[in-house]
């Protein structure tokens, strides 16, 4: 019995000491992305981007919204990765302006819909569908959430007491 017992409590230390191993080695593919990608994002990281491509708002240049008032896209020659995720320009200028501060030019809301977190949702959004408040910048999913926002100031308000509650319901 007590050959059974020591039998059985071998195995199973080489089972878990089995499963370790694997563990780690999957952990260390996991960390080894390949050249040119955006680190995988961490906990708190929560701007909407497209989770094949790791692309920030689609490939739109957020700076031009600003300075032309259109979504313009960005180029491959002119990105930056920051916070996990990749971000495109349409010029150096544009990609220069975002590096020294990102904070002016990055959405609000991670880019969701800004009347979808009014209403506690986080809404996935088309960044074709925009609004500069401000110096801020809104993503819209329907140019009726967008005319919404826009109307209903109350709203803004609403969001931005609601967006805390509504980041930590995005999947990561």
């Amino acid at each position: 019995m007590k050959a059974a017992a020591r039998h059985a409590g071998t195995v199973i230390t080489g089972i878990m000491m089995g499963c370790a191993l694997l563990l780690t080695a999957a952990a260390s593919r996991a960390s080894a992305l390949p050249a040119g990608l955006p680190e995988l994002p961490g906990l708190g990281e929560v701007m909407q981007r497209d989770n094949r491509s790791g692309l920030a708002l689609s490939g739109f240049d957020p700076v031009a919204y600003f300075s032309s008032d259109a979504a313009v896209p960005g180029l491959p020659s002119y990105e930056l990765v920051h916070d996990g995720a990749v971000w495109r320009f349409a010029s150096a200028a544009n990609r220069d302006a975002f590096r020294e501060a990102p904070e002016v030019y990055t959405p609000r809301f991670g880019g969701f819909d800004a009347s979808g977190v009014a209403d506690g949702r986080a809404i996935d959004a088309d960044p074709r569908r925009f609004a500069v408040i401000g110096s801020q910048l809104y993503f819209f999913r329907s140019d009726e959430n967008r005319r919404r926002f826009l109307d209903e100031a109350a709203l803004r308000a609403k969001a931005q007491e609601r967006w805390p509650a509504v980041s930590m319901l995005i999947a990561r």
